[in-house]
């Protein structure tokens, strides 16, 4: 699920900020980008955030201002020495006289002293305050999104499930309709050959009721009565939700099978379209 929450804070003296965004995932992917000082505290974070964030493609960034506390560099004299003497000696040797020897040498491993600074429990403690707050900052986004979406897809299910009345106009007309047809075709054979009406009947019974979709129907009202009880739940319910849909579609793809008849068909293209719409929006839900 998409989301976003920030939150800026005091951390010793310095100043922090803290960012958390995520996209839409199947599963868990969590990126975090943190000062080196709070890197032995990284899989700690990452156990807390794994409770919290569930399902998506999540970004944690904490970035600090610079101030007195931040690394501070200085030149390693004894290592910028040897380079110097080792490259002037080069350059001489192969008249390399236009090379820039201080801009090289600074870039050449271990040249620069960087002062690095370990992080104590009361500055972990301080962080952790921010990143609450920008986790739940993050959560009351989610929040909004969920209440949206929630009444987005209740929405396509009751369009689903009001379908199936529209269903029902035609279903005894179906009926009536591929009996005369039946029996027209029957009668108008009677003069070239006997026919038994009573295997006929029976025939025509046995027949009728292949195209009978009272138990879909009923399968279909229900499915879609506990996806909107599911959906309801406070309980992160994405992957059930998913399942439901399956047996949705199912459903709807039997009536459309048994249909054998026009309006009943556009009915159950009309909740194909609505079931596709529905499950795109389920690729946000947890």
């Amino acid at each position: 699920m998409t989301g976003y929450g920030n939150a800026k804070g005091l951390v010793g003296n310095q100043n922090v900020t803290v960012e958390i965004r995520s996209l839409n995932s199947k599963f868990l992917e969590l990126n975090l980008r943190m000062p080196m000082q709070f890197r032995d505290r990284e899989l700690e974070l990452r156990s807390d955030l794994s409770k919290q964030l569930e399902r998506g493609k999540a970004d944690l960034s904490i970035s600090f201002e610079s101030n007195e506390l931040a690394k501070r560099s200085s030149v390693n004299k004894e290592i910028f020495n040897a380079y110097y003497e080792e490259l002037s000696a080069l350059g001489k040797e192969y008249n390399l006289n236009d090379v820039n020897l201080l801009d090289c040498i600074l870039k050449l491993p271990a040249v620069m002293n960087a002062e690095r600074q370990e992080s104590d429990e009361d500055q972990w403690k301080e962080l952790k305050v921010v990143i609450n707050a920008a986790l739940d900052r993050f959560n009351a986004f989610r929040d909004n999104e969920g209440a949206a979406l929630s009444k987005d897809i209740t929405m396509r299910v009751d369009t689903i499930s009001n379908c199936i009345p529209q269903l029902e106009e035609f279903e005894t007309k179906r009926v009536e309709g591929v009996r005369a047809k039946i029996s027209k075709a029957i009668n108008e054979l009677i003069e070239q050959t006997s026919i038994d009406r009573n295997r006929f009947e029976q025939e025509l019974i046995y027949y009728i009721e292949k195209l009978d979709i009272s138990e879909e129907k009923v399968r279909l009202r229900s499915h879609c009565e506990y996806f909107v009880q599911t959906i309801a739940n406070p309980e992160a319910n994405g992957k059930k939700l998913g399942f439901i849909t399956q047996e949705i579609g199912r459903e709807i793809n039997t009536i459309g099978a048994k249909a054998n008849d026009a309006p009943m068909q556009r009915i159950v293209v009309e909740m194909k379209d609505e079931l596709e719409k529905l499950k795109e929006q389920l690729a946000n839900v947890l």
